[in-house]
């Protein structure tokens, strides 16, 4: 890989990951805030964590949903999904100003981030919210996705995001989980994946075609069992391969 520079991002206090050895590996963290997962407990061990080590810290909202982990999709009005936005958001932030930390960004989580990759509507009242909050957060969401050009539209901070260990369609969109494809199951296979975004800036679908793709920030999934063992395997590769790690916005 050549010389480049990227974010690498992981979801944590969901409950069902090795957080402890994740967070000394990445560079920003998405905390559950109580949709899909998540409490406060959880929230203040997950923040302390990040501050730590000198990791971003980022709100994770979901749908409310834990029976299904946030992975089904409601029918919500938008208005409906800005307060949503707007409340798991707060909650987190909270928590960031007891332990002293700031807020660094706001990435949706399952059905609904996949949605607001494809519902402008949606897309729009997830950025209504975030632009109430804090206009100087980022916003991470699928790269070339229609919540990247709202929130541009708008004016907000985007870090595009791409997936070490997802599958991807021809049209961009990642693979829904459950159908063939939709998870990568080897460190190899991820690390294949993520050299041709860095080196080519594209990702090879199912189909076989080439999509193009900005990559901003290289998100990692942290309920995966294996998944501080894909974060220390990335991150070695990362920096044996020249690439900066770092989180949108930092200057050190």
């Amino acid at each position: 890989m050549s010389t480049v520079r990227i974010d690498f991002n992981c979801d944590l206090g969901e409950g069902c990951g090795d957080d402890g050895r994740i967070v000394p590996c990445i560079s920003s963290a998405s905390i559950a805030c109580g949709g899909h997962a998540g409490d406060e407990t959880t929230m203040r061990i997950a923040v302390e964590r990040c501050r730590r080590q000198g990791v971003a810290v980022g709100a994770h909202p979901s749908f409310v949903d834990r029976d299904h982990f946030g992975r089904r999709e409601l029918a919500m009005e938008p208005a409906a999904i800005r307060l949503l936005v707007t409340a798991q958001t707060r909650r987190l932030q909270a928590v960031c100003d007891q332990a002293g930390v700031r807020l660094h960004h706001v990435k949706p989580h399952g059905a609904l981030y996949n949605l607001a990759a494809r519902d402008r509507r949606v897309a729009e009242a997830v950025v209504e919210a975030v632009w109430s909050l804090d206009r100087d957060l980022y916003l991470y969401t699928l790269a070339g996705s229609q919540l990247v050009a709202a929130a541009r539209e708008r004016g907000l901070k985007v870090a595009e995001e791409v997936f070490a260990e997802r599958g991807y369609r021809a049209d961009g969109s990642l693979v829904p989980r459950g159908e063939p494809g939709a998870v990568l199951e080897t460190v190899e296979e991820a690390l294949a994946q993520v050299r041709t975004m860095l080196r080519e800036g594209c990702v090879v679908a199912t189909d076989g075609s080439r999509v193009q793709i900005r990559a901003d920030t290289l998100c990692l999934h942290g309920d995966r069992e294996d998944a501080a063992a894909f974060a220390t395997a990335l991150r070695a590769a990362l920096e044996a391969g020249g690439v900066r790690i770092a989180a949108p916005g930092a200057t050190a």
